[in-house]
């Protein structure tokens, strides 16, 4: 392979490139069937005994692989929610979340090392974006977290550090890799992806056709409030947004759900409860037909950066009532992992101070 070329990573590859890369190095294109199923139970192709040592060390001088690192671990003793900080080949971390329901368990993932769209309320933001992660630390997320559990994740949540639609052509790929019947093989109706909203990057993912559920990060009803929470507003503002989740459910057929982090004395009043109503409604719903609108309520998550704090019991449950007096059905997210501050963002931050202090 020539010195400039960088290697293929081989959690990157896609069954045929992997028949390709066989083929280069003077192999059989079979190889790629025993292989790409053993990478994806996160053995390393020196812990592949059908390709014999030899071959083993030929694969590694053409191709690099690297499992992310669990470099910390926090287990909720309350509900038993599993915070990865994970460590990746050059030295950057990232962070998972494994939250267990009845149904199965899900991995809330990390696309982007860092993020840049700014969001004030977010830890994630803090600092700015460092790099995009590939499709196979995308995919190593997931199988790292598989491998440690001992246990099935049969959900995905990409609401991690970092805005996937950001990372556009990696996370395309890399849906395809996890959704891979020789692989983890979790179904595209098990995997959703959250957006602060990139209108363009949601008009390429409608033409994707694939079946996954797309949240909406919204926040605010109105570009004044949004605008000063959510950068990306001042690009998009509502009214684009919700033209363009239009356009997405016209297009697929699938249902978008909605984000809305409840900030108290910012955007959890009554008014503010009444105008998403009516913003929503007005933009998305019509005398003849109209898409299912459903509004997942989070009180924010208190970060020492910013002066946001949490919305009381009594402002979210009348927040909720409006909505639901409107015809939208609204749900409070139940706090997972409370006890080792769940949500993504955090951990990587203080790993990040513990290193520079």
């Amino acid at each position: 392979m020539d010195a400039l070329t960088p290697q293929p990573e081989l959690l990157s590859l896609l069954p045929e490139e992997l028949e390709q890369l066989f083929l280069s190095i003077g192999e059989a294109k079979y190889r790629a069937k025993q292989v790409f199923p053993q990478l994806h139970r996160g053995l390393s192709p020196r812990e592949m005994t059908s390709l014999g040592k030899a071959l083993q060390e030929k694969v590694l001088q053409n191709a690099s692989w690297h499992l992310p690192t669990v470099e910390k671990k926090l287990v909720s003793a309350i509900d038993g929610t599993v915070k990865y900080l994970f460590g990746l080949a050059d030295g950057h971390c990232v962070e998972s979340v494994v939250m267990k329901y009845e149904h199965g368990n899900t991995i809330c993932i990390s696309s982007q090392v860092g993020c840049r769209m700014g969001c004030k309320f977010c830890a994630s933001t803090i600092g700015g974006k460092v790099r995009d992660l590939t499709p196979g630390e995308l995919l190593g997320q997931v199988i790292a977290a598989q491998k440690d559990m001992g246990e099935r994740i049969s959900n995905i949540v990409m609401m991690g550090i970092g805005e996937p639609l950001d990372n556009y052509d990696n996370v395309i790929k890399f849906l395809h890799l996890v959704n891979h019947k020789d692989g983890i093989n979790i179904g595209y109706r098990h995997i959703s992806l959250s957006t602060c909203g990139l209108v363009d990057r949601m008009a390429d993912l409608a033409k994707e056709n694939l079946p996954i559920t797309l949240s909406i990060s919204l926040h605010a009803p109105d570009d004044e409030t949004r605008s000063t929470i959510m950068p990306i507003n001042r690009r998009w503002g509502v009214a684009e947004l919700l033209g363009a989740c239009r356009s997405y459910y016209a297009q697929t057929g699938r249902r978008i759900s909605f984000e809305y982090t409840l900030i108290a004395r910012k955007n959890d009043s009554v008014e503010q409860a009444r105008k998403l109503a009516q913003v929503l409604n007005s933009h998305l719903r019509t005398k003849s037909e109209g898409m299912p609108i459903h509004v997942n309520l989070i009180p924010v998550n208190e970060v020492a950066e910013t002066e946001f704090r949490r919305s009381g019991r009594d402002a979210i449950a009348a927040f909720a009532r409006v909505l639901e007096s409107k015809g939208i059905r609204a749900t409070v997210r139940r706090k997972l992992g409370a006890d080792i501050n769940a949500s993504c963002g955090q951990l990587r931050r203080e790993s990040m101070q513990t290193a520079k202090g």
